[in-house]
């Protein structure tokens, strides 16, 4: 499994974990998910067509690791 695979499996798992969470969740978790589905629909159309590209660019790449960071953030707000 490629790096990037890696990358839009470990997305994928925080965002699922997080979705099933998000009615105890704080207003301001809140919004800030609401505007991280925005970038997980850019993100993954996008990596539907990276695919099949050589590779990925580097803002491409960074998406992905802020996304990541962001779906962290999140769930561990939730943990608290």
């Amino acid at each position: 499994m490629s790096d990037f695979d890696l990358l839009l499996e470990d997305i994928k798992r925080a965002r699922d974990e997080i979705k099933l969470r998000m009615h105890l969740a704080s207003m301001e978790v809140k919004d800030e998910w609401n505007d991280l589905e925005g970038k997980w629909k850019d993100f993954s159309d996008r990596a539907e067509m990276e695919q099949s590209a050589e590779g990925l660019g580097s803002a491409f790449s960074q998406l992905g690791d802020e996304l990541k960071q962001a779906y962290v953030r999140i769930r561990n707000a939730l943990n608290d």
